[in-house]
């Protein structure tokens, strides 16, 4: 490669492509195993992180019992751990949670390996001063005087998602690694099979970096309108992006360029029904502790109708973390890209916080026909006719007792679709309704990388030195997403991607150097 006219950088042992949780998990691993490291990442400083400074911080991971939570706990003097049953999440339900989302398809090597590390980096992130916390708010109810925890999900990360990077970050620098910002990774140079370095665009200017490895962690196709038309459908062009704009699928371009395979659902990807105002992209004027609080994931305890006043969900199927990002994609697929979530009163205690966000739509009446008469677009006769037969339909369950801390069976009975579980009617003033559209998050396909972080061949050859890890890794989600699992999943492929890839620049320099 031709470098002159070109701002040259010292040569690092491992250049890491993006931010994130993953990004920043690969580079501390790498820098634990004895590698030089250095990140860049496109954005400036105030948008670095990904998606992950996006998200709740919420981690699934697979433990038999409390005892396994306890030492990742930052508090351990929290007035409410005696009183708390956490239960237990096996391997064995996590990687059944998994495969329920492969329609049929046994679990796959990435999910099985996703499993059996799933603790282990908990603890590992643990090591690495990230502190976590009990979900209380989100994922426990007070039952019987205890606070029971349902769904899988145990630990948030202290500061959620903005707080996770924040701590990886101070990691990562405190173990010696380097972020370069406003440096967007153009081209990975290879000669003679062996990776030469990368030419970055950093403010404005060519920057030549001599590397050895490098590790692509720079999201999916998320926030890219012409990919979501071309692999999703056309009706993805307008969804909003839950996170950052910058997640464009460079990395795949980067990859493909050099012979990498690709492979998972192109088709698939996290959405979530969110306000139908949000912004285009996640809020970069909100605090980012707010920044979720568009999401509207509590319609379980209420109903979904859509512009021609009809439901189109089972809205209790199952656990809010099985079926969000599935019900996301439903949205999109309704008359206008947009539907209403119905509640009455009754409904309020269970209701997330976001549903009291300073910024959330919502109207309000005293009765349902004043409700949908505040409706815009709707068909009101058709959705009225909805919510009475769906009041109707509740009576054969009106003795089953209501218990959000599991599927309770409370169910409808000659509905299409039938709402299986948590069927209470909207009987009690005041009723409010909330209009919802699908916010995408992440998308599924990806590379072929294997266990190691490398990324292979259409042949399954590792090309070597070009490690990926984070939302770049196809083949751990296909058709839905179980909460919580794709913090977990960068972190595990971020961490064995570090380490392979010090490995691999490590090797490579003794070798030079004989």
């Amino acid at each position: 490669m031709n470098t002159t006219q070109q701002n040259n950088l010292s040569s690092v042992d491992v250049l890491i492509v993006g931010s994130g949780s993953a990004a920043l998990c690969a580079g501390i691993s790498a820098l634990e195993n004895g590698a030089s490291v250095l990140i860049v990442e496109k954005a400036d400083e105030a948008e670095w992180g990904g998606n992950s400074r996006y998200t709740a911080g919420a981690m699934r991971f697979a433990f038999d019992s409390a005892d396994e939570i306890r030492p990742l706990i930052r508090d351990k003097s929290d007035e409410r751990l005696p009183i708390t049953d956490f239960g237990s999440y096996p391997k064995s339900q996590f990687l059944a949670d998994l495969q329920h989302f492969n329609l049929g398809e046994p679990p796959t090597e990435l999910q099985r390996f996703l499993v059996d590390e799933s603790l282990s980096v908990m603890q590992w992130l643990a090591s690495h001063n990230v502190r976590f916390d009990p979900s209380y708010a989100r994922q426990s109810f007070l039952k019987d005087g205890r606070h029971t925890f349902w769904g899988g999900l145990a630990l948030d990360v202290e500061g959620e998602g903005d707080g996770l990077v924040r701590a990886e970050r101070a990691e990562f620098e405190r173990l010696g690694g380097t972020i370069l910002y406003n440096c967007a990774a153009e081209e990975i140079d290879v000669q003679d099979g062996e990776i030469q370095g990368v030419l970055c665009n950093r403010d404005g200017v060519t920057t030549w970096i001599p590397c050895r490895a490098v590790v692509l962690a720079c999201g999916g196709f998320e926030a890219s309108k012409e990919l979501r038309t071309k692999f999703l459908g056309e009706e993805w062009a307008d969804a909003k992006v839950r996170g950052t704009r910058h997640n464009t699928g460079k990395g795949l371009e980067l990859a493909s360029r050099l012979g990498a395979g690709l492979r998972g659902n192109f088709g698939g990807c996290h959405a979530v029904p969110m306000d139908k105002h949000m912004p285009d992209y996640g809020n970069t004027d909100l605090p980012h502790n707010e920044r979720k609080h568009y999401r509207k994931i509590s319609y379980l305890y209420g109903l979904m109708l859509n512009a021609d006043g009809q439901r189109f969900v089972d809205e209790g199927l199952d656990m809010r973390n099985y079926t969000y990002a599935q019900f996301g994609k439903a949205i999109i697929e309704q008359p206008g890209n947009v539907a209403w979530q119905l509640f009455d009163a009754s409904a309020e205690p269970y209701l997330y916080a976001d549903y009291r966000f300073r910024f959330t739509s919502m109207v309000e009446a005293d009765t349902l026909p004043g409700l949908i008469a505040k409706l815009d677009g709707i068909d009101q006769a058709t959705a009225l006719a909805t919510v009475d037969a769906y009041n109707k339909a509740t009576e054969v369950s009106r003795d089953v007792p209501f218990d959000p801390t599991r599927k309770d069976g409370k169910r409808t009975e000659g509905l299409s679709p039938e709402k299986t579980n948590w069927a209470n009617p909207l009987a009690t003033p005041p009723f409010r309704a909330y209009p919802v559209t699908c916010g995408i998050t992440f998308t599924y396909g990806g590379l072929a990388v294997n266990q190691n972080g490398e990324v292979l061949t259409p042949d399954e050859e590792p090309i070597p030195g070009l490690f990926a890890c984070g939302e770049m890794v196809g083949g751990v989600f296909f058709h839905g997403y179980p909460g919580g699992s794709g913090l977990t999943s960068g972190a595990v492929f971020g961490r064995h991607a570090g380490q392979s890839a010090a490995q691999f620049s490590v090797h490579e320099s003794s070798t030079l150097n004989q």
